[in-house]
């Protein structure tokens, strides 16, 4: 792999040079915004190569042409050790600042179910290929005019937005990985047979696929709660926090990784929370999502952006779905 990557500045201007402009430079270690940068000229590629070099440091790092105009939607996969890939549906992240996610979404509602499934099972086919096991996800760029998927990379991992796809599927992402950890075939785990609206206790194969479930009949909206000053081009922030105040309900709910008199130091990822909502259509969630920021409080040092996320989801453009990758930069 390393092999087929970048080594230097001089080879990744040739590799601008074959491919075209606009490019995206990709650190294949890097993730949550950091060591990807685009660059639409020759010295903008010198400069990003040193800030994406400088922030993964020896990490393998590989360019591709820039997709403008395109959704971020992608694929939760569980590879068993029996040879067997489900796909759990899929998620929307689209909305996105430099490249972090700010809200995801399931099902993602932009693509058709039918087009959607067939992203599913390349991705699927692409996992049982290199005997995939455990939780992963798929990434693609969407372009809605064309309804093309383009492959961006395989996150080998259970991601944060991993509570999306348990309120569209019902099954329990952390027990699934135990399961399959534990060599159970995944046509034996009672919440993927539920799934596919089979008896949870039988012990009849299932092709994954060839054999179709349920499309989820209901909608997951969330937002990351991050430590970050919007006043000030969202820079992280730090200090102690006082009070941490949201109470849950059966259409939304939260969780934070810290609490009452602690803090967040200055080497700390600037996301502490998740809100989640739901709802039976995209519409309802959404809603369901403007409340349950209305009703958090954190007090403290920090500085946080709730009061922005909930004017995000009231836009024009939130609200009619015609977002892309690059509305909020």
């Amino acid at each position: 792999f390393k092999k087929a990557c970048l080594q230097s500045y001089e080879e990744a201007l040739a590799c601008a040079k074959r491919i075209g402009y606009p490019v995206v430079l990709k650190a294949s270690e890097g993730g949550g915004g950091k060591g990807i940068r685009k660059a639409t000229t020759d010295e903008e590629l010198k400069l990003g190569w040193e800030q994406v070099t400088t922030e993964v440091v020896g990490s393998p790092i590989f360019m591709m042409q820039m997709c403008t105009g395109a959704r971020h939607l992608e694929v939760q996969l569980v590879g068993d050790h029996h040879g067997d890939v489900i796909a759990l549906c899929g998620r929307d992240c689209s909305t996105q600042r430099r490249f972090q996610k700010i809200f995801e979404e399931g099902p993602p509602s932009i693509a058709d179910a039918k087009d959607f499934r067939e992203a599913e099972k390349a991705a699927q086919r692409l996992a049982k290929s290199v005997g995939y096991r455990g939780a992963g996800t798929v990434e693609y760029l969407y372009k809605p005019g064309n309804k093309g998927f383009y492959f961006l990379e395989l996150n080998p991992r259970l991601q944060v937005e991993h509570p999306v796809t348990e309120g569209i599927t019902g099954v329990n992402m952390p027990a699934l990985q135990l399961q399959v950890g534990m060599g159970i075939p995944l046509s034996r785990v009672p919440d993927v047979r539920r799934f596919y609206g089979l008896d949870p206790l039988a012990e009849t194969k299932i092709d994954f696929l060839e054999d179709e479930y349920k499309y989820p009949d209901c909608h997951v909206m969330a937002a990351r709660i991050t430590a970050e000053n919007p006043d000030d081009a969202f820079r992280p922030t730090s200090g102690k926090i006082e009070r941490v105040r949201f109470q849950s309900s059966p259409s939304t709910w939260g969780y934070f990784s810290i609490g009452a008199n602690g803090g967040i130091h200055e080497f700390a990822d600037s996301q502490f929370g998740h809100l989640f909502a739901s709802g039976p259509n995209r519409e309802t969630a959404r809603r369901n999502l403007v409340i349950a920021l209305s009703n958090l409080e954190v007090r403290g040092e920090i500085r946080t952006a709730v009061d922005y996320l909930g004017e995000l989801l009231e836009t024009q453009a939130f609200k009619d779905n015609t977002i892309d990758t690059a509305w909020l930069d």
